[in-house]
């Protein structure tokens, strides 16, 4: 029986889920039409405690009380690790898609995952947007249940819990018009669509959003030469065009993964990591890489004053887990 049966929602008006990233679903080098089976474990138990948290208990400090049912799960991109490769490798993506795809489902009742699931692609999924993982995710927005709006590419989406308006914009957030260099990354539209579904959803409403894209944006705040951003992930025109976009909006946080690792920040539009002011800017640690057993996600709750975030871990690939002693409290500012 799924956990839903017995784990509430915390209220009508808080937004309650799981964040995750970089799982990194790896075929066996050897034998790409099966799964790394050190990948195939850790992912496999990693959707396993997803499963089962919910309506259990956080320890004291981790703030306490019940771990809310949740609204469903974000996977902030790199869902598998071959997406990137060409040649040989390309073979192995199939394969890696397949085993994402049977565990983590789609509207929660049709892979072993429990919840619903929002997933963008990082950098390992496609890099230029067209490989098998990317268009897979194009396809499931058709089927994807409760969403706002989808981006002219098929590709980019939005979407509303508890009050809470989310949007997925993939590896990062760009194709500024007045940006004419060619970006490492594709970005496929992702900032206009952005700009438009803001205006079309949000509007005037005062009501919080949250951004989610797969890079982080604070170290591609700062203006480069031309000749030396070409190796950037972030063009720093399209992080600096994002961030005047969405000034306007109550933010309530940005979220990305890549880095594989927790933190915990603000964003001003700048590379300054310990500012004041900006928004709540939560970067999450790789939840099911091959590459070690040492994993995190957060559960993140949002209510209409405040973000509360706390984090679960595991030190051998999620044989055992536990809550991080610590709840993070982030007003979302009026």
């Amino acid at each position: 029986m799924a956990p839903r049966a017995f784990a509430e929602l915390t209220s009508k008006d808080t937004a309650s889920f799981f964040l995750v990233g970089d799982t990194h679903y790896r075929a066996d080098e050897k034998d790409f039409s099966k799964m790394n089976a050190v990948s195939a474990d850790y992912n496999e138990r990693l959707v396993g405690w997803l499963n089962k948290l919910p309506g259990t208990d956080f320890t004291k400090e981790a703030g306490g009380g019940t771990v809310s049912a949740p609204h469903g799960v974000i996977h902030v991109g790199d869902l598998i690790d071959s997406g990137d490769k060409t040649g040989p490798k390309a073979k192995m993506i199939g394969t890696e898609m397949k085993a994402w795809i049977a565990d983590w489902g789609l509207n929660g009742r049709d892979g072993k995952l429990h919840w619903p699931v929002r997933e963008m692609h990082g950098n390992h999924d496609g890099p230029h947007g067209d490989t098998p993982m990317v268009k897979e995710i194009i396809a499931r927005n058709k089927r994807r249940s409760g969403i706002a709006s989808v981006s002219p590419s098929g590709l980019h989406y939005s979407w509303d819990w508890a009050g809470v308006h989310f949007v997925a914009l993939g590896i990062v957030a760009g194709d500024a018009p007045e940006v004419k260099r060619k970006r490492r990354y594709a970005p496929l539209g992702s900032l206009p669509f952005l700009k438009q579904d803001l205006e079309k959803n949000v509007g005037t409403s005062g009501r919080p959003v949250v951004l989610l894209h797969h890079v982080d944006v604070h170290r591609y705040s700062v203006t480069l030469p031309d000749d030396k951003v070409a190796n950037s992930e972030w063009d720093y025109g399209d992080a600096q065009a994002f961030y005047k976009v969405v000034q306007p909006y109550r933010i309530a946080a940005g979220f990305c993964g890549h880095t594989h690792g927790r933190r915990i920040v603000r964003w001003n539009g700048t590379k300054d990591e310990k500012a004041a002011d900006g928004f709540p800017f939560l970067n999450t640690d790789n939840a099911g890489h091959y590459s070690w057993p040492a994993q995190a996600f957060f559960h993140i709750e949002i209510t209409p004053s405040e973000l509360r975030a706390r984090e679960f871990f595991t030190k051998d690939g999620w044989k055992t887990g536990a809550w991080t002693p610590q709840m993070w409290k982030l007003p979302i500012r009026a």
